[in-house]
């Protein structure tokens, strides 16, 4: 920006050109940073050093009555033996993993396929992953970050677990959900 410089000095050129920015209209935000801010209550961990194992084990254990997961990669033994606890607990579990992965880490998973209370689905053969490792427990708390459901992902890699209480979140999410659950093109995994 350029001052004129006139007899009076440098100052009322700069009010003139302050006065231009302020009443100049501003860019409203558009597309999805138009939204309101949602309240929350936040919590953000950073691995390696966070126990995001022991951030999962304390959600899932406080489970009462359902837990959506959708999850890239699931093959941490401890947290799969956790959602098997929860679902005998009598906690309904849906899980809904990537198509591509399988192998090793389908029969861990398997293992608590036909367990009461759970339901596994698989996407279908697609290009696209289904990339997201985040779960919602109770409908008002959702567990979401880079971290995948990995020993690696929660011990020894650089990622980062938020942990976020706020119903309307997680009903963003779980409408979500329901839309990766619904496709037509998914496996079952197990006996439901």
């Amino acid at each position: 920006m350029a001052f004129v410089v006139t007899s009076l000095g440098a100052r009322p050129a700069f009010f003139l050109a302050l006065a231009g920015m302020t009443l100049t209209p501003q860019a409203q935000p558009s597309g999805p940073l138009a939204q309101e801010p949602t309240p929350a209550g936040v919590r953000l961990y950073y691995g390696p050093a966070d126990d995001f194992s022991g951030v999962d084990a304390r959600l899932i254990a406080g489970a009462r009555k359902k837990i959506d997961m959708a999850a890239y990669v699931l093959t941490d033994r401890a947290l799969i033996s956790l959602l098997g606890a929860a679902a005998m607990r009598g906690v309904k579990l849906r899980i809904y993993l990537d198509g591509e992965e399988g192998g090793r880490a389908a029969a861990n998973v398997e293992e608590i396929a036909s367990a009461p209370n759970v339901e596994l689905r698989r996407k279908g053969a697609s290009r696209d992953l289904m990339h997201l490792k985040s779960y919602a427990v109770d409908g008002r708390t959702l567990r979401s970050g880079s971290a995948n459901f990995s020993v690696s992902g929660e011990e020894r890699q650089d990622n980062d677990v938020i942990v976020i209480d706020s119903v309307p979140l997680v009903q963003k999410f779980e409408a979500n959900f329901e839309r990766l659950w619904a496709r037509t093109d998914n496996r079952r995994i197990g006996l439901r």
